[in-house]
């Protein structure tokens, strides 16, 4: 369990506030961080960089027949989400019926509960995407 609790506390400017990197050479902006750019294999040291958290569906799927300890959530969508500085990554939806995704549909990252060990233990929160509320 201390091992969980450690590993969580190390990501979570990952999966609360959505902290890439972008490479120093190419401009590249990258989720998540990684040790040399996909884009140009430049492995220098690379500054953090905070998404806005906003893009769009670019695929999805619903699942019906989810991992163990997921089942409580099912069905529920996936989607790979583009975000508006260019990356794509893989997140569950929420907010929103499993029927009402379409490709295209603008999004919005949120933190909600992802998982939690046991009864009494690791509630563990992270990044899911939502449908961009309306601005005034």
């Amino acid at each position: 369990m201390t091992i969980e609790i450690a590993r969580h506390w190390r990501l979570k400017s990952q999966r609360y506030q959505l902290v890439g990197e972008v490479c120093p050479k190419c401009s590249n902006k990258m989720f998540p961080p990684r040790d040399v750019c996909p884009e140009c294999a430049d492995d220098s040291a690379q500054p953090d960089f905070k998404f806005s958290g906003r893009g769009e569906v670019y695929s999805h799927t619903t699942v019906h027949n989810p991992p163990d300890g997921y089942q409580e959530m099912a069905p529920y969508t996936v989607a790979l989400v583009k975000l508006e500085e260019g990356p794509l990554i893989t997140a569950q939806l929420t907010d929103v019926a499993n029927d009402a995704v379409k490709i295209g549909l603008p999004v919005e990252m949120v933190t909600r509960k992802l998982s939690t060990q046991g009864d009494e233990g690791l509630i563990v929160y992270g990044y899911k995407f939502r449908p961009q509320l309306a601005t005034a």
